[in-house]
């Protein structure tokens, strides 16, 4: 009984250093984890239904994926810190310090919770309202993050060229 006491307060440990370590980025990676295992084991068995040949080399770049997407989040808390640094030494409070890290993570949440409906899908288990609705969402992040490169070209450039 005692040993089963001492994993419940190494698991909350454990949980409450994840989420104070992360803050805001802490429950997007939460999800994210294990969406990406879901994802991953779904789409292996959706590729065997489909026919399709699962290789070592085909489940490797899935792998690798997975760990990018991990690297896209460092990149966003890469902005957030130099965000963060600026306005620090401006004086400017931020009330979101890992805004683009949760973007960035939350965004890939929504693609693997897509991916893994898809997967679903072609396993033959489909919830209709699901995969839309979260195409749905998305759209709407991306609409909100959308950014014409010309006109950040332009904004670039000193006045009269």
């Amino acid at each position: 009984m005692r040993k089963m006491e001492n994993v419940k307060y190494v698991i909350s440990a454990i949980v409450g250093a994840f989420f104070s370590f992360f803050g805001i980025l802490a429950v997007p990676l939460a999800l994210l984890i294990p969406c990406n295992l879901i994802d991953y084991f779904t789409g292996l068995r959706a590729a065997k239904i489909r026919g399709e040949k699962i290789t070592s080399e085909i489940s490797i770049n899935g792998i690798y994926k997975k760990v990018t997407m991990y690297i896209l989040i460092f990149v966003g808390f890469g902005i957030d810190c130099m965000i963060s640094y600026v306005t620090g030494t401006l004086h400017i409070e931020m009330k979101f310090p890992l805004l683009f890290a949760a973007i960035v993570a939350s965004w890939l949440v929504i693609n693997e919770l897509i991916s893994i409906t898809e997967n679903c899908e072609a396993i033959g288990v489909t919830i209709p309202v699901l995969a839309p609705v979260l195409k749905y969402i998305k759209k709407k992040i991306e609409t909100v993050t959308d950014v014409d490169p010309e006109k950040t070209e332009n904004e670039d450039k000193p006045e009269g060229e």
